[in-house]
């Protein structure tokens, strides 16, 4: 069964509500998926696939053309997590604080917006219990999050993950040479698959997470929706000096161009790594004062 018009129906002047409902059931079934998308912060991308049909196909029922079955239409539900009565029936009721809120957002530029459903996700989304029981540390190497998130998955008997140790695990091959066979692209789409196993098969865990992967929009916000995400940061010559005491020399060589670097980087993902809930910051403090502030920062 699908929903469509019959343009070789007969033209009998019907003019009831059943009638007057058809010839607007596309574009309001489309303009309520895409509200409801809108709403829980998921990409045409990330529906379609959860879903099982195709991105275009729901660009145009977004749009309010073509056709689209029951069973389609049943799996589009499920992917938002609603039922199929609630992507059917428009809601009615608009309240005053409804009309504020609205009003709030619409004023916003389109970089804070995004911060706002991020935060509204994390903050009032029915999971908030669940997600923060997993407890990410993301930022560049050098800023502390194996040290501390090992020490702390210790004290909280949780299992500490380490995800590029996973990554390799995933395909057998060293992190470098992945890079090398499967280029940045590559390395990210199975970053992703390995955080999605991650999260489906811990509920519990501290999770460190290289400071990369804000660089893919799907990638972070599954991190962000899933986990209680906190950027570990330092000052750029403490994430190198940190490094080479690590044994990672690398740096040393062109020493200068390095540290440009990594300013450019913190510089241009600082943005990014500012939608995580909450900054542990490790400059100038020994490793016993950084785990005191993260133990207070998961607890509050």
């Amino acid at each position: 069964m699908s929903f469509k018009t019959d343009p070789d129906a007969n033209p009998v002047d019907h003019r009831d509500d059943t009638v007057v409902g058809a010839s607007t059931l596309l574009p309001t079934l489309g303009r309520r998926v895409r509200e409801i998308r809108d709403r829980r912060g998921m990409t045409r991308k990330l529906v379609a696939r959860e879903a099982g049909v195709s991105e275009r196909h729901l660009a145009h029922l977004e749009g309010g053309e073509g056709n689209v079955s029951i069973v389609l239409l049943d799996n589009i539900a499920r992917a938002l997590d609603v039922s199929l009565t609630d992507l059917l029936a428009p809601e009615t009721e608009d309240t005053v604080e409804r009309r504020l809120i609205r009003r709030f957002l619409e004023r916003l530029p389109q970089h804070r917006l995004e911060e706002v459903v991020f935060r509204l996700m994390r903050d009032f989304g029915h999971d908030e219990a669940v997600r923060r029981k997993r407890i990410a540390l993301i930022g560049l190497r050098g800023a502390g999050k194996s040290t501390l998130g090992g020490r702390l998955a210790r004290e909280e008997g949780m299992p500490f993950i380490e995800l590029d140790r996973e990554i390799e695990k995933e395909t057998g091959i060293p992190g470098r040479e992945i890079f090398a066979l499967y280029g940045q692209s590559g390395y990210r789409r199975i970053e992703k698959r390995t955080l999605e196993r991650v999260i489906r098969e811990h509920p519990r865990a501290v999770i460190s997470i290289g400071g990369g992967v804000v660089s893919q929009p799907e990638t972070f916000e599954l991190l962000l929706s899933n986990c209680l995400t906190i950027w570990v940061k330092a000052q750029p010559e403490e994430h190198m000096a940190r490094v080479m005491a690590q044994g990672d020399l690398r740096p040393m060589a062109g020493n200068d161009e390095a540290m440009d670097d990594l300013k450019r980087i913190l510089e241009a993902r600082e943005p990014l790594y500012a939608k995580a809930d909450t900054v542990l910051d490790t400059a100038g403090e020994t490793v016993d004062q950084s785990f005191m502030k993260l133990r207070q920062l998961v607890m509050s």
